[in-house]
This record gives structure tokens, sequence and C-alpha cells, in this order.
């Protein structure tokens, strides 16, 4: 054989294995982005809508798993959120175990669900619970905070320098093995960094370092964004400039700055999009700022008042999020509110799971979330009840299932109508009143509590309403799919189109309402269309879920 056809060969042959690697390439790595102050969770390069369950805390073991895979199999979930905690990894120090993260991810697989890995550090719900015990019961290489009295608090001080460097050292361990495992499938899409952190009960830590540093001038990344609390004072001391928000505000810089450390460390071995959690202080319903701190919820921790900081502080943490166990309505939505901002993306990474939190998914996830997980979605026996249900059977995760049914099949164009800011969502009150949706063009009015048939006010003798109702549960959301096309899933409620903004004044129709479903490929497959009864009153939706695909047309008259 002559040169030239053993190089063509050759080069044929590079190029079928060129094509083979390439047929087989990883799929891209999940990354946030962000539009006009939308965002979205990119999966496998195209938006993912996350309709996830967060497993208990205590299911973080192989034996668990069937009853994790159970309930989010009902629940029609896509994502489990679980728990990967230090003293499970590391029981000795410099000695690390992931087996369970092994088959944990194997399993995910199996079951065709992504994963969001929870890591449970230094701090979980503001303790040290996680610890492994050569770190938590070694109070001089792992200090604790001090309170201004010098006494030693529960929590474990930002100030910790050896802690800091154990526990990231674990956690880029962790992410060097999840990138060895995973690479490949992305099966892992997120990360959080720590849990609830912050400390009940003290402002901040007192001890040597944490004091001076406290002396020390304001960061000027932390200027820049949380405003001084102190007129005509621009730079200075925590105190100086902060007054009597100093003690808050610098404990949020100091954990921010520690997870800080550990995120950039994490991302720089395995670049997953990453976010912190934050047990929540009491909404402002009136829009006034918040209060100082005094002693009424956890302070250091990522609260809606210190998200500015915590954007300073932690560049590598995409997101700030809520967790929502606050069961009135117009907390919920003051908490939305506060979370989502065109530099911090929505996302319920915690949530009730008992029945009147259903609703909230609609709200949630017409708002363009990320995505909305309720904690203890699994068959674990153990109820987190007053938190959560009672139940810990099929009658806990049946009211999220059956709105995570509606939305499964489309999960995928649902996230793209977000991202395009299509998209929006209510939730029934607690007030039973209706709510009025602006969109472009039109406006919705949702009601609640109505007959299907008649209007109330004509039916005066009909004191009575719909079985079922006797609890706030109706929720809808509305995606703006054309200039007069919608797509609505709901339940329980009354939906009623009037022109707006340029069709203001203009009288119209409803030109076609067709109920149905998305396929696998995203396909509207339609079941039947609505007229007459279904449609002389508004679109009137059931108590289980209902996907809808409806045409308004204007007229002269």
């Amino acid at each position: 054989m002559t040169l030239k056809p053993l190089a063509r060969r050759l080069a044929c042959l590079c190029l079928l294995l060129a094509s083979a690697g390439a047929a087989t390439a990883a799929p891209e790595l999940p990354r946030l982005v962000e539009k006009d102050g939308r965002h979205a969770l990119m999966v496998d390069g195209a938006p993912f809508l996350m309709l996830a369950g967060q497993a208990h805390n205590s299911s973080n073991y192989p034996g668990a798993l069937p009853k994790v895979w159970a309930a989010l199999k009902d629940a029609h979930a896509n994502t489990l959120e679980m728990p990967v905690a230090w003293e499970q990894v590391e029981p000795k120090e410099g000695e690390f175990d992931f087996s369970f993260l092994d088959t944990l991810v194997s399993q995910a697989r199996e079951n065709d669900i992504r994963l969001v890995i929870v890591w449970f550090g230094t701090w979980k719900n503001t303790g040290p619970g996680y610890l492994p015990e050569w770190v938590k019961f070694d109070n001089r290489r792992f200090p604790r905070m001090k309170d201004k009295d010098g006494k030693t608090v529960y929590s474990h001080s930002p100030f910790g320098e050896q802690t800091l460097a154990a526990d990231r050292r674990a956690f880029v361990r962790m992410m060097e093995h999840i990138r060895k495992i995973d690479s490949g499938h992305r099966t892992v899409i997120m990360v959080q960094v720590e849990n609830e952190v912050g400390t009940y009960g003290v402002p901040r830590d007192h001890g040597e370092r944490a004091e001076a540093a406290f002396r020390q001038q304001v960061p000027a990344a932390v200027l820049a964004r949380q405003k001084p609390k102190v007129a005509g004072v621009t730079q200075g001391s925590w105190r100086q400039v902060y007054g009597d928000y100093a003690d808050q505000y610098f404990h949020s810089w100091a954990i921010a700055s520690y997870i800080e450390s550990i995120a950039s460390a994490g991302r720089a071995v395995y670049d997953l999009p990453m976010f912190v959690n934050a047990a929540l202080r009491e909404p402002s319903l009136d829009g006034k700022p918040a209060a100082p701190w005094k002693a009424n919820f956890a302070s250091g921790g990522p609260t809606w008042d210190v998200i500015d900081i915590y954007k300073a502080a932690a560049p590598h943490i995409d997101l700030a999020a809520p967790d929502i166990y606050m069961p009135e309505s117009n907390k919920v939505t003051a908490v939305l509110k506060s979370y989502q901002r065109p530099d911090n993306a929505l996302m319920v990474p915690e949530m009730g799971n008992a029945a009147g939190y259903a609703r909230y998914v609609y709200q949630i996830v017409g708002m363009g979330a990320l995505g909305v997980a309720p904690f203890g979605l699994d068959y674990f026996d153990y109820s987190n009840y007053p938190l959560g249900s009672k139940f810990t059977d099929r009658r806990m995760v049946e009211p999220f299932a059956t709105v995570y049914g509606a939305f499964a099949p489309m999960q995928r164009q649902w996230a793209r109508w977000a991202f395009e800011g299509r998209t929006h969502g209510v939730a029934e009150g607690d007030d039973r009143a209706p709510q009025t949706v602006a969109l472009e063009g039109w406006k919705a009015t949702v009601s609640f509590r109505e007959f299907q048939f008649g209007e109330r006010q004509y039916l005066k003798d009909k004191s009575e309403f719909k079985e079922g109702t006797e609890k706030p549960g109706g929720g809808v959301a509305i995606a703006q799919v054309g200039e007069n096309e919608f797509v609505l899933v709901g339940q329980q409620a009354r939906v009623k189109f009037a022109g707006d903004g340029a069709n203001a004044g203009k009288p119209s129709l409803l030109g076609r309402v067709e109920e149905g479903r998305f396929d696998a490929n995203g396909r509207w497959v339609m079941e039947r269309n609505w007229n007459g009864d279904q449609t002389d009153y508004g679109l009137n939706l059931p108590a289980a879920p209902v996907v809808l695909k409806v045409r308004l047309v204007t007229y002269q008259e």
C-alpha cells in the first residue's frame, strides 16, 4: 500500500472516530441564563422547569430510596432535591465515602429523575447537626460563635478558618466525584450550598476574629449594593454605616463570604449552578423597609432584606431562594415578590407539603420560577406537621400530583414561555376574592367558589358553594402563546377574559376553547372543544386540573 491511500484511510478513520465522539458527547452543562430580568435553568441546552420534591433529611441512605422514588413517581415529579451530609461522606477526617452518591445518581437515572444536591455542611437549619463528630465536638480547632457576653453559642463561627478549610475540602471532593460519575449524563443539575444558614437568638459572632472584622471598614462591594442606614454616612465601620442593622448585616456578610469560599472552590472543579436557601423572616406586607433584628428570625441568613449583601459577598452563588412554610396567601405572595428580582431568579426549594400549599404551585410556576419543591415528598413514615401534612402516604402526595401531572408533559414548553415573559399565575387567596391578571391586549379575571353553570347573582336562591371548596384550593397559570392565544392550566376557578390595552373597549368572543394536553414531543393533542354551557359563564375549571388552549377574537360592532 502506498502512503497516499494509507493517509486517506487514516483520515477517514479519524473522521469516523470524531463523528462517533460527537454523537456520544456529553450534553451541555446545566447553567442559569438571564434575559431582560427573566431567568431560565438550561438543562441539555433548553429551559427546564423543576417539578420537584425534597426528601426528608434522613432519607439520604440507599435503603430509604425506594420510598423516595415511589412518592416522586406518584407525584409526577421530574426532580429530586436530596441532602448529602458532610458527616456522611467524611466520617473520619481525610477518609471519603461517596457510595450513597453513587447509588443516588444511578437510581435517579433509572427513574428518569434529575437531581439537586443539598449540601448539609457547617450549617443545617442554622445548627451543626450534620457536621462530622471530629468537627462537631472539637471547639478548640473548630470554634463556635460567642455571644456579646463571651458565652459559647450553638452554631459554629463563620470566622473559623479550619472549619471553613475542612468544609471546603469536603465540598470540593464531592463536586469532583459528581463530575467523575455524572459529567457524561448531567443527572445532577444544581447544588445548594449549606442549608438555612444563620443563627437564632444571637445576631452575630462576638469572637476575637469576628470583633476585629466588625471594627473594620464595610467592604466597598457591600456598600455599593446595601445602602447605609445612618444618614450622611458613606463609609466607615459596620456600626458607623448601618447603626441598629449592623449586627445582622455583618453576620450576613460573614456567612455569605464563608459560602463564597466553598462555592467558588466547588465550581472551579465542576461548574454547576449553585444557590442558597433561607429560613424566612416575616415579609413586608405594606412595602415598608425591614426593621432591625430583634431575635425574631435567623440573623445572617439570606432573608429578603439582605439579598444584596449576599450578591456582593458571594458572586459564585446564582440565587437566594425562600423556604416557604407560611401558609397565609398574602405572605406567600409577598415572599415570592421579594425574591423575584432582575438579579435573582425565583425558585422555591422548600415548601410545606400540606394540601393547602398545592395551589401555590400555579402561582409560583406562573411567575416564571425555575422550580418548586414541597418538602418531605417521600413515603418515610414521618410527618413534619404542623409545618406540613399530617399524612405520610399517597394522601400527602395527591394534591401536588394533580398539579404536577398537568404541567409534566409540557414542562419544557412552559419553561420556555416563562423565560420569554409570557406566563402568569394566581393562587386562590385566603379571602377567596377574585384576582385580575394583566395580559398583552387582554385581562383575565379569576374568581373562585363559583358554580360551573350560571352566575351567582341570578341564582340568589342558591346559597351553597361547590362541594370541595370549603378551603382555598384553586389556582390558574396562564401562558400567552400568541397575540390572542393562551394556554391555561388550573383547577377550582372561573376565568373570564376582557379586552385591555389595544383591545380595550372592543367587543370580543371566545373563538375556540380546546381541552387537551401536550404529548412527549410537545405537540398539542385536543380532547374536546368547549362551547355552549361550558363557555357561556366563563371558563370554569373543575376540581381536577385541566389544560385549555384558548383563542380570543375581537369584532366590529
